[in-house]
C-alpha cells in the first residue's frame, strides 16, 4: 500500500466540524427538535435513515408543513405516503421512487450537478437546509463512528448544517475516509437496528452484454474508472475482468467492484493520485459489497468536493467516465434527465465527470446506452434533442458513444462526421431517419 496515497486521502476529511452534544435519545425526542416549516436533508441511496423517516410519519402531527430534501433514491420512503400532510419534497435527482410526491404536486426539482449540491444545501445556499438526518455505524477504531456507505454530500454537510440527527445502526459498515466521524459531530443519536436499503442489479441480457463488451474495448489497462448506476455500467465492469491495474475514483462502489477486485483486475496501483486506494463518494449495492467495504483499508469513502472535484479528477491519468443517457443527438449532445415529458433523473455527477475526463491526461468521457427504447419503437440516437429537453452534457464533452452495435468516436470529428458515426451505432430500423 502506498502510504503517501493513504495520508493524502486522510487529509481530505472535512475539518472544522462544530462540536455537538452527541446525546443518545429516542426517536420521538430527536424529532421534537425539528421546527415547523424546517427544511430537512436526509442521506440518500443505501444510507437512507429508514427508522427516523418512519418515526417522522408516526409523529407527523408535530408539523403543519415540513420539507424534505434529498437526491437519488432507490425506493420510496415512508413520508411519501403522506404528501402535503405535512410532507413536501425538494429532489436534486428525481427517480421513480419520488413519483408519488410528483403526482401529488408535493415535489419540486432543482437542476444541479452533484458537485454543486453542497453549495446549494449549506447555510446561505439557494435551498439551505436546517436539519440533516443521517445514518452511522457502531463505534469502531478509536471510538469513532462512520457514515459507512454514505459519504459524498452527506460527509460535507454534517459539519455545516445547523442541526444533525443520526441513527446508529449495527448493519452499517465502517468505512474509512471522510465518512469517519466523532460522536460529537452529531447533536442527537438514535439507536436503531434495520437492514440497509439495497440495490440489486439484474443480470445483463444479451444487449447489455454486447454494450459492455464494446465499451470495455475502449478501456486500457491502468485506467481509473468512474461509472453510473444500472445494468449497463455493471455489464461494462464485468467485461473488464481481463484488465490489469484498473483504478477507481468516482461516485460509487458497487457489487461489480467486488468482482473486479476478486479477479485481480482492480488494484489501483497505476493511479496517478491515491495509488492503491479505491475512492468513492458512497457504496451502492447489496449486503455483499457492504461487507466487503467494512473496515477495508483499501477503500476510502470521501466527500463530494473530492469525489466530484473537477481539478482532482483532472489529475487522474486515464480517467475514464462511463455513464448512460436517455437520448443522444447526432451532434453528440446528451439528455440524461427527461423521457418524453417525464423527469426521471437530474444531471447528477455526469457533468462533473465528463469535464474531469476531458481535462485528464488520456481521459475518456463515454456514454453507453441501448440503441432503442419502448420495445424497439423509439430510437435513442436522435437527429436533435426535442424542444424542451435538457442538455445534460453539451456535445463537446462526449468522446465516445457505445450501443450494442458498436462504438462511435466523436472527439475531433466534424458535425457531419459525428452524425455518420452515431448513425452507424443506431438501430438499423431507425438509421434512415437520421439522414
Amino acid at each position: 500500500m502506498d502510504r503517501t496515497a493513504r495520508s493524502h486521502v486522510a487529509e481530505l476529511r472535512p475539518e472544522g466540524r462544530p462540536r455537538r452534544d452527541g446525546r443518545l435519545v429516542d426517536a420521538a425526542t430527536a424529532l421534537a427538535a425539528i421546527a415547523e416549516r424546517a427544511r430537512v436533508y436526509f442521506s440518500p441511496i443505501c444510507s437512507v435513515p429508514v427508522a427516523l423517516l418512519e418515526a417522522m410519519v408516526q409523529h407527523a402531527d408535530r408539523w403543519r408543513e415540513l420539507t424534505l430534501v434529498t437526491d437519488y433514491l432507490i425506493d420510496p420512503v415512508a413520508p411519501f405516503a403522506h404528501p402535503n400532510e405535512p410532507f413536501r419534497l425538494i429532489s436534486l435527482q428525481p427517480t421513480p421512487a419520488t413519483d408519488a410526491m410528483r403526482r401529488a404536486g408535493a415535489m419540486r426539482t432543482v437542476s444541479a450537478s452533484y458537485g454543486q449540491f453542497v453549495s446549494h444545501l449549506q447555510p446561505g445556499g439557494a435551498i439551505a437546509v436546517d436539519v440533516a438526518l443521517v445514518q452511522i455505524s457502531l463505534p469502531g477504531p478509536g471510538g469513532r463512528v462512520s457514515l459507512g456507505v454514505g459519504g459524498g454530500v452527506t460527509a460535507e454537510l454534517i459539519g455545516r448544517v445547523p442541526f444533525v440527527i443520526a441513527e446508529m445502526n449495527p448493519a452499517m459498515p465502517y468505512t474509512f475516509g471522510a465518512s469517519e466521524c466523532d460522536l460529537t459531530d452529531f447533536d442527537l443519536i438514535v439507536e436503531v437496528d434495520h437492514p440497509l436499503v439495497e440495490l440489486s442489479v439484474p443480470a445483463p441480457d444479451d444487449v447489455a452484454t454486447a454494450i459492455g463488451r464494446h465499451a470495455a474495448s475502449q478501456v486500457p489497462d491502468g485506467a481509473c474508472l468512474e461509472f453510473g448506476i444500472g445494468a449497463i455500467p455493471e455489464a461494462v465492469l464485468t467485461a473488464l475482468h481481463d484488465r490489469t491495474d484498473l483504478g477507481l475514483h468516482g461516485g460509487m462502489i458497487s457489487d461489480a467492484v467486488v468482482d473486479l477486485a476478486a479477479v485481480g483486475a482492480l488494484s489501483g496501483r497505476r493511479k496517478s493520485v491515491d495509488a492503491g486506494l479505491h475512492v468513492g463518494a458512497g457504496v451502492v449495492g447489496t449486503r455483499r459489497v457492504f461487507d466487503w467495504v467494512d473496515r477495508n483499508p483499501d477503500v476510502y469513502v470521501v466527500g463530494s468536493s473530492y469525489s466530484h472535484g473537477i481539478c482532482d479528477l483532472a489529475r487522474q491519468e486515464r480517467f475514464t467516465a462511463i455513464n448512460s443517457a436517455i437520448e443522444i443527438a447526432c451532434d453528440g449532445s446528451v439528455n440524461a434527465e427527461v423521457a418524453g415529458t417525464k423527469v426521471v433523473s437530474g444531471p447528477g455527477g455526469q457533468p462533473d465527470f465528463a469535464i474531469g475526463a476531458n481535462l485528464a491526461p488520456g481521459g475518456i468521457s463515454m456514454l453507453a446506452l441501448r440503441s432503442t427504447a419502448a420495445g424497439g419503437t423509439v430510437s435513442r440516437i436522435v437527429g436533435q434533442l426535442p424542444a424542451g429537453s435538457p442538455t445534460t452534457l453539451p456535445r463537446h464533452l462526449v468522446d465516445r458513444v457505445v450501443t450494442e452495435f458498436g462504438v462511435a468516436e466523436l472527439k475531433g470529428r466534424s458535425p457531419e462526421e459525428r452524425r455518420e458515426a452515431l448513425r452507424a451505432v443506431a438501430h438499423p430500423d431507425h438509421r434512415a431517419a437520421l439522414g
